[in-house]
């Protein structure tokens, strides 16, 4: 499910051009950290529009709840980094604010009574099926949001609506009779499924050994480093009730409740020894860092030599990727916390990747062999059997009724019927994503005589979303754009 959607996540993206006010209930998820520029509380500037930083964080939040609600509520902070969405983000109020950098550069503008009027049709703003004020604030404020925020979104909105209907998108008569002449195309078919559940597959030594020689260059040992390291353990100590009370005032304003209130000194007393306990730690993995250095360990301070690896790696990514980052001419690496203890590394050498041998690589092969050979037997079996196969046959369907192929889960019938309806071969074999096969043989064609009266939206979007692509790239090349936030 996650591969199929981000092969195809920007089909996914409610379009950028009219901003669906809504209100979701996601809560500002998982922002992370950034360094920003000159610009404080900004996020990115194009021509003379700014995105502010809380403009970003609420379209961000709105992408989530949609990417969360397509998932049943399975989507989290990794698919959502794995699938750009921050970027997304940015990337849709950066082609909104170009839009609206046209708009001003027309004079357009948005009166109060238009955004009254646009307010007057968001039904859960309602009472009694009439627009009721004390409602608007209560729904707002139930968002994190004044009036004054929603009606500036409200504008921008409709200033986006102004300045796109100057250049409306229309579609011709002939193009509009051609769409309903492939929409009502419609097939009778044989059809078979065939799959490769059945298919066995030779995995002895002598089978996969020319493949492995074939393809050995995909199968290497991942980098390892040898490393010396001495470990500081967490220190708890007892600190005299002054110590305590200076370090409670000194930093008070962290010790809060989960209401945000600053706890008194004796609620907030664990929390102060706890901190004490881990600058007291890190102070001694500092100095055994710097007696390590100079060559000056202490007789008893254990001095550990392991190897570790991505996939043999008990310490945390940090310290992985600090490693490897580390020069011989400089080995020895501060103190790193992992867990509540310190780590201290130094890297005695790096052992390169190279290729496995066939012993060591056969368990990464085999599946890919195995796949190999029964995608290579399955399109075989297809070939010989596309002549005289006997399968299922359907009434006459158009690429719209995918409910209507039987054994196929609805995106494999969707995604075998527009292969079907896109081909020119009356007998042939469509593959499918998922591995399966299905022959099929069409037995008579005929155009229907239903009438669409919404024909017409598939090619004025069509037509809509190629403008919007050109009118962006040249927008682009018109206004100069900004971004403050490092990473994006």
């Amino acid at each position: 499910m996650i591969t199929w959607m981000q092969r195809h996540k920007k089909y996914l993206i409610i379009t950028i051009w009219i901003s669906t006010i809504a209100f979701v209930g996601a809560g500002f998820v998982g922002w992370g950290q950034y360094s920003y520029g000159d610009k404080a509380g900004a996020a990115a500037k194009v021509g003379d529009v700014e995105i502010t930083i809380g403009e970003l964080q609420k379209t961000y939040s709105n992408l989530y709840a949609q990417y969360n609600e397509m998932f049943q509520g399975n989507f989290d902070e990794e698919k959502a980094k794995s699938f750009g969405l921050q970027s997304q983000a940015l990337k849709q109020l950066m082609d909104q604010a170009l839009v609206l950098n046209l708009g001003i550069y027309y004079d357009l503008d948005v009166s109060d009574d238009e955004v009254l009027e646009r307010l007057k049709t968001k039904e859960f703003f309602f009472r009694d099926g009439v627009f009721d004020k004390e409602i608007y604030k209560q729904v707002l404020s139930r968002n994190n949001m004044t009036t004054k925020e929603y009606e500036a979104d409200i504008k921008k909105e409709l200033l986006i609506q102004k300045t796109l209907n100057l250049l409306p998108v229309d579609a011709s008569q002939n193009e509009l009779n051609i769409i309903e002449d492939i929409l009502n195309i419609a097939d009778r078919i044989e059809y078979k499924i065939v799959s490769d559940e059945s298919i066995q597959v030779d995995t002895s030594d002598e089978a996969l050994m020319p493949y492995w020689e074939k393809n050995k260059q995909n199968f290497m040992s991942e980098v390892m480093y040898e490393v010396k390291f001495i470990q500081q353990a967490r220190i708890s100590g007892k600190y005299e009730d002054k110590e305590i009370e200076d370090y409670y005032n000194d930093n008070k304003l962290q010790l809060k409740d989960s209401d945000g209130k600053i706890l008194p000194l004796e609620g907030a007393g664990a929390s102060v020894i706890a901190k004490l306990d881990a600058k007291a730690t890190k102070d001694a993995a500092l100095r055994a860092y710097i007696e390590y250095k100079k060559g000056n360990l202490a007789p008893d301070v254990e001095v550990t030599t392991t190897i570790i690896s991505a996939s043999n790696n008990p310490y945390n990514e940090e310290v992985l990727e600090t490693i490897s980052k580390t020069s011989p001419t400089s080995p020895l690496l501060k103190p790193i916390l992992v867990g509540d203890e310190y780590f201290t590394f130094e890297l005695l050498k790096t052992i390169p990747s190279s290729v496995k041998s066939y012993e060591d690589a056969k368990e990464d092969i085999l599946p890919e062999y195995v796949q190999a050979q029964k995608s290579s037997k399955l399109l075989e079996l297809a070939k010989n059997s596309l002549e005289t196969f006997k399968g299922d046959t359907t009434d006459f369907i158009t690429n719209q009724d995918a409910s209507k192929i039987a054994n196929l889960e609805e995106a494999e019938a969707n995604e075998f019927l527009n292969a079907l309806f896109a081909t020119q071969h009356k007998r042939g074999f469509i593959p499918l994503n998922g591995g399966k096969i299905v022959l099929y043989n069409i037995l008579e064609q005929k155009l229907l005589d239903n009438t669409n009266n919404n024909f017409n939206n598939p090619i004025v979007k069509i037509k809509g979303n190629l403008f919007n692509e050109g009118l962006v790239k040249t927008l682009q090349s018109k206004y100069k754009s900004e971004i403050f936030i490092q990473g994006l």
